[in-house]
């Protein structure tokens, strides 16, 4: 299948993608400010540069997009058709990316929340939301994952292991 698009387009598409403050991590920054969790941003020092850090809690907070990160089991995370073998490659190094730093930083001792986008295009209320958060910044205990498609967070124990 062709793109629809010049690649001069989608170039130009694709390089304005960015990597911080998207709309998800934003929504999740400002819910967390008004339960009033305190909070830094992109800390460099820590492994993998989580979207959030609740130092008081020992937390590290990473706001995944489903495609970039290729969640299993989500409508969002389709590869695409067009040069496959590029995107997959690109997309496992994202997974194997993200894994490394989650071990990382739990060898560090930090809890980990990993929140998915899908979770915040299924939650339209902001309540509902907050409520979620702030009930998981307390009990996760090492790993969770907050995912519109999985029902049960995984934990600690099903968190990626090191190959």
């Amino acid at each position: 299948m062709t793109d629809v698009v010049s690649p001069a387009v989608r170039s130009r598409m694709m390089s304005g993608i960015k990597g911080r403050n998207t709309l998800p991590e934003v929504r999740v920054r400002q819910l967390l400010h008004r339960l009033g969790y305190r909070f830094r941003l992109h800390r460099k020092d820590l492994p993998g540069s989580p979207d959030l850090v609740l130092p008081r809690h020992k937390l590290a907070v990473f706001v995944h997009g489903c495609f970039w990160h290729m969640h299993a089991g989500c409508k969002f995370s389709k590869v695409p058709q067009t040069r496959a073998d590029f995107w997959l490659a690109k997309l496992d190094r994202n997974r194997e990316r993200d894994r490394t730093a989650l071990l990382a930083l739990r060898e560090q001792g930090w809890r980990v929340l990993v929140i998915w986008e899908c979770l915040l295009r299924q939650h339209r209320s902001d309540d509902d939301l907050a409520a979620l958060l702030a009930a998981k910044v307390e009990a996760v205990d090492g790993f969770c994952e907050l995912s519109a498609t999985a029902p049960t967070p995984r934990q600690e124990s099903d968190a990626p292991q090191r190959r």
